[in-house]
């Protein structure tokens, strides 16, 4: 029987694993990523950062050097809380709507302040927001929009246009399992006409942040390989002591780094092609009763979790208690996050109708 792995890097086949290992980049693709951003999303100025954090945290720093609170999805993680709070601002929960995973400008109404400067749009596991409401929303309450494409590049809204070509600022993020992988990396696009002169990233990554962002997706398919031996366990706890490998959510927000030469070129070829990439969701979601339950059967028919996106209203969980989530004002947030499960993509539906079987027995209203 075949293992599936729900995440791990798993999305990345053999080729994709050999140009992650081995492509050479030089300074010429960190320009062609940056000019490439530039004319698509119709921006004024772009930065090329370390991390997708790093990246929301440039953008508000550039705009709001005086502070203030960023409405953000209820339902999101904690590098978005960690970018917002390193530009030294306050992020405020808005509740989701359970069947797109979203925030809606009724919930974002019964958060805002009137300290509140900005709502950073998610699209969460690239399920789309009403983007019209929001927008009207938030010009007539003179807020800034900041759409954050880390699991929605190239996907449309309901009125028509692509993610990333409606706020002033556009955050992307090429860090593990978003819509563009490269292990690590950033960029935010500032696409108003005056746009905000900020410090550029002069640095590039460490040395082994490099080779961590080469190794991971053949670690992901030896992890995968040593499953049919019961050795996977093992092999990550020896990965994880020698810091070969990293958790993304253990990540820093940097402003003198950005991503290196080879992942820019990467990061470019992807991109380039996000209309593809954005035809679908990054990951299909259930709301299940009995998720242990499920999870059980699931792994006895091959599937298996390296985590929930997300087991926490912020996830990861073991950074759940720093967010200070509003429990009482989300509910619809915890709710999901105790009942969903979700797919990625990458798989064909072929392989994944068994799990969608299994799955469909515990959806919500069946016993």
């Amino acid at each position: 029987m075949r293992h599936y792995f729900l995440g791990l890097a798993s999305g990345k086949n053999r080729k994709e694993r050999q140009a992650q290992l081995f492509s050479r980049g030089k300074e010429a693709d960190y320009f062609d990523l940056q000019n490439y951003i530039l004319r698509e999303y119709g921006a004024h100025q772009v930065l090329i950062t370390r991390n997708g954090r790093s990246a929301i945290a440039a953008g508000l720093k550039a705009y709001f050097e005086d502070g203030g609170e960023v409405i953000i999805n209820g339902f999101t993680c904690h590098a978005v809380t960690q970018g917002i709070k390193a530009a030294g601002m306050t992020p405020i929960f808005a509740d989701i709507d359970r069947e797109t995973l979203n925030f809606t400008v009724k919930t974002i109404e019964k958060v805002m302040t009137k300290k509140t400067r900005a709502i950073m749009v998610q699209n969460t596991l690239g399920n789309m927001v009403d983007i019209k409401k929001i927008e009207a929303f938030a010009k007539k309450n003179n807020l800034v929009i900041i759409e954050d494409l880390a699991h929605c590049t190239g996907r449309m809204y309901p009125d028509g246009r692509e993610a990333g070509t409606v706020g002033q600022i556009t955050v992307f993020s090429f860090g593990k399992e978003k819509s563009i992988d490269v292990g690590n990396g950033g960029a935010v696009a500032f696409r108003n006409s005056v746009a905000p002169m900020v410090k550029v990233p002069k640095l590039r990554p460490p040395v082994s942040e490099t080779l961590r962002a080469r190794w991971y997706p053949t670690f992901g398919a030896m992890y995968r390989g040593l499953s049919y031996v019961k050795l996977n366990g093992v092999f990550m706890r020896i990965l994880l002591s020698l810091k070969w490998i990293k958790k993304s959510a253990d990540g820093d927000v940097n402003f003198d780094r950005h991503l290196s030469y080879f992942q820019a070129k990467l990061a470019f070829k992807q991109l380039k092609q996000r209309a593809s990439i954005g035809k679908k969701p990054l990951r299909e979601f259930f709301l299940v009763n009995n998720r242990e339950e499920v999870m059980k059967e699931l792994n006895k028919a091959g599937y298996f979790f390296s985590g929930f996106w997300y087991e926490k209203p912020v996830s990861p969980e073991r950074y759940y208690k720093k967010a200070h989530f509003p429990e009482k004002e989300c509910p619809e947030a915890v709710y999901v996050s105790e009942h969903i499960i979700n797919f990625p993509n990458y798989y064909s539906k072929k392989e994944l109708e068994p799990a969608r079987k299994i799955v469909m027995k515990y959806m919500e209203g069946k016993k």
